[in-house]
């Protein structure tokens, strides 16, 4: 006997924060006959799937990384139960994976069935996220930084998706951050993308990333275009350092109709378009870093996206990385990196790129941190 997703929904709201899990479990074994119920939510470094059920239980293996990259249901029928695994994934946000045992290969129409039951569970968990620590506690391996706390819980998310566009963004490292940082929003027409590396380490760099990325979205969220957000943000800094310090920044607003990006080149971050197998540097005139000096003002650019268009913006923890004496990482090494992600979505993408870095490592640990963020434009507005 199954049941509609608005059922679960209504089930799931009426659900304390901290339960959803078992709330979950428990419907799907008395309407679906269901065995082995487990929540596998993703650990902050995206590179394990960890229960939250049974948190002595192990870690997701490869069908259940593969339904998280994939973000398609899977079905793995064995001698005597079948496995179904689900995504959950909220707007793009890959948050983990879904798994469950029934006793027969379902039909097509009951697998959609549970991926709807499984967007309305993604999205009671994205909520329940605000007044529970459980699953915070379930993606960590490891405690972080006072500095990481911070700067994570600043983030907007890890991916987002909409009808003609696609978003991913990483930070790393994820225990230890030193104020890199990025920030999206979209309203209508209008995506707003920023790139951010505060000056420092430790918890002064990622206060002094609070103060711009907080001031940047109080202008923003005030109606501001971007010139007015980058003067906020660097008078906040001004003020409260003096110009002893500053923060280098990228701001972007992408008009999803017709695909016209402005800029404001406020420091290190730097963007790479990919299109039509062609890769090449965004050339923007770079103005002073958000904080150097008081009332500094700041102007506009422009660049084009085209349909099809993949942009590529990263730190300098990223082009600039140079471990152990190393030459940097450098364009070239991200020119490689584009064209061998071309045919991965942006949440696959950014991963195959960090892996590069962290492979460009061999070992040695970053001396300062990395943000990847990738937009894909898919299409005009019909």
């Amino acid at each position: 006997m199954s049941d509609s997703p608005a059922a679960v929904g209504a089930l799931l709201r009426a659900t304390p924060p901290d339960r959803l899990p078992e709330a979950i479990a428990e419907h799907l074994r008395t309407h679906y006959a269901a065995s082995d119920v487990e929540v596998l939510l993703s650990d902050l470094s995206l590179s394990s799937l960890r229960p939250a059920i049974d948190r002595d239980g192990p870690d997701g293996g490869q069908l259940e990384q593969r339904c998280f990259g994939s973000q398609q249901a899977l079905v793995d029928t064995r001698p005597g139960a079948t496995r179904v695994l689900l995504p959950l994934t909220v707007w793009g946000d890959r948050l983990g994976v879904l798994r469950l045992e029934v006793g027969s290969e379902p039909t097509h129409e009951l697998t959609a069935e549970l991926e709807a039951l499984a967007s309305e569970f993604a999205m009671a968990l994205r909520t329940a996220d605000r007044d529970t620590d459980r699953y915070h506690l379930v993606r960590r391996k490891q405690r972080l930084t006072m500095a990481a706390e911070l700067q994570w819980d600043m983030l907007p998310g890890r991916s987002l998706d909409g009808e003609r566009f696609r978003l991913a963004g990483t930070l790393e490292p994820a225990y230890a951050v030193y104020g890199d940082h990025y920030d999206w929003a979209i309203t209508g027409d209008r995506l707003t993308v920023t790139v951010l590396n505060g000056n420092g380490d430790g918890l002064e760099s990622t206060l002094l990333t609070t103060v711009a990325v907080n001031a940047m979205r109080n202008a923003r969220r005030s109606g501001a275009n971007i010139v007015e957000q980058a003067e906020l943000a660097s008078d906040a800094v001004y003020s409260r350092h003096g110009g002893i310090t500053h923060v280098a920044t990228l701001l972007l607003e992408i008009d999803l109709s017709d695909g016209t990006v402005e800029a404001v080149d406020a420091g290190s971050p730097k963007a790479m378009i990919a299109r039509n197998g062609d890769i090449r540097p965004v050339t923007l005139e770079q103005q002073l870093p958000l904080g150097m000096f008081g009332d500094t003002r700041y102007e506009i650019q422009k660049f084009q996206l085209d349909p099809g268009d993949r942009l590529l913006v990263v730190s300098d923890g990223v082009h600039a990385a140079a471990p152990g004496g190393r030459p940097e990482y450098g364009a070239s090494s991200l020119l490689t990196a584009l064209r061998r992600t071309r045919l991965q979505p942006p949440s696959e993408a950014v991963g195959t790129i960090l892996r590069g870095l962290r492979d460009y490592h061999a070992g040695i640990d970053p001396e300062d941190d990395a943000v990847i963020v990738c937009l894909d434009w898919l299409r005009l507005l019909a």
